[in-house]
């Protein structure tokens, strides 16, 4: 088990990792030398990364834990004559927020380098632009070149270049407060490694296999490829899931910091196996460890390839809670960390043969 310290810098280690969806070679690399002192770890053409525990001893059946390794970012589309380049989104972004923000942009060599996301000031705006509001097409990204060969020759930056918020993942002993980037899923990467940290020691009746899967936010592929790959028996999917506490009625908040990961029931991706989701749900109120549930209208997880792939694949998701995902800025809180991964390893301990065939 890590200590508070060690979870500390391995939750900023990741959330500060440039991994924008189909660029996540950092966070490949950051979770096989997290893990291979205790897990087999192979990587794929994709960078799927695939942990097998040292300790597994051929169980009859096999348990998947799951965490998207991808961020919400931005790739190069064109590069202006005046060295400012169009973009487009990788995953979903809210356009408004977007302006005066601080980039990453990926060059030749494989380095990142500050930008910035700018729009025409507002002393040239007219008022018919004003009032039609920004659109994608209106924003560039700005890394000071002042031509497209400076931008191309001393800059060395090309088109289809990855870029990713620039944030420096902070932590409030304080407040026991997260601020930063790609907690959606990086908060639940670390989950799934510490999870698997604290199973490398346990004697346990089911093997155990994970997976940084990669492009999640632009269509779930990376777990489309691996469930040709892991033949499992049931699957816990980690998330950083959208906190709704901060503009949702009373009655409606159904993941809030501090009240402990979310398990969720439904999503437009899938219905998740109630049988399993009542068994995770029980022994988190048998063991005091605080859950929220929720029923969602929208979003969706790697849940949706991996619940329907082989003979059918029971799956939950547990979700941390995440406030403003999506955005260059997120907030989570270490105290809903912990208790995913508690309730993640109190599963697993209980998993055998007979438990996963009643779900």
């Amino acid at each position: 088990m890590r200590t508070k310290e060690e979870n500390i810098c391995l939750i900023q280690a990741l959330s500060n990792a440039n991994g924008v969806s189909g660029f996540e070679d950092e966070v490949a690399e950051l979770g096989q030398k997290e893990t291979e002192a205790y897990c087999n770890v192979t990587i794929d053409s994709l960078r799927n990364t695939y942990m097998s525990l040292k300790n597994n001893r051929k169980q009859s059946c096999r348990v998947w834990i799951d965490a998207h390794s991808d961020e919400v970012g931005y790739i190069v589309q064109a590069i202006k004559p005046n060295g400012t380049m169009n973009f487009l989104t990788i995953g979903g972004s809210d356009i408004s927020s977007l302006p005066s923000n601080k980039v990453r942009v990926q060059t030749a060599k494989g380095e990142y380098i500050p930008g910035i996301i700018t729009s025409k000031p507002p002393h040239f705006v007219s008022a018919a632009e004003k009032n039609q509001g920004r659109i994608l097409s209106d924003l560039a990204i700005d890394v000071g070149a002042v031509s497209a060969q400076d931008l191309k020759e001393n800059f060395q930056i090309r088109m289809a270049a990855p870029v990713v918020p620039d944030v420096t993942c902070t932590y409030d002993e304080t407040h026991d407060l997260f601020i930063g980037k790609a907690f959606d899923c990086r908060i639940g990467c670390a989950a799934l490694i510490e999870t698997l940290n604290q199973l490398s020691t346990e004697m346990l009746d089911v093997d155990v296999e994970a997976t940084l899967t990669v492009q999640e936010e632009v269509g779930e592929r990376g777990s489309m490829a691996a469930v040709d790959n892991i033949d499992a028996d049931v699957c816990i999917v980690f998330e950083g899931c959208p906190a709704d506490d901060t503009f949702s009625p009373d009655y409606l908040i159904q993941a809030a910091l501090r009240k402990g990961p979310m398990l969720r029931h439904f999503d437009c991706s899938m219905i998740t196996n109630p049988r399993f989701q009542r068994f995770a749900l029980d022994l988190g109120e048998e063991l005091g460890i605080p859950v929220q549930e929720s029923v969602r209208s929208g979003g969706g997880t790697n849940g949706k390839y991996i619940h329907a792939s082989r003979h059918g694949v029971p799956t939950i998701v547990i979700g941390i809670p995440v406030r403003y995902i999506h955005s260059h800025h997120g907030i989570c809180t270490l105290e809903d960390y912990e208790n995913a991964v508690k309730l993640a390893v109190e599963i697993v301990k209980r998993l055998n043969e007979e438990t996963i065939k009643s779900f």
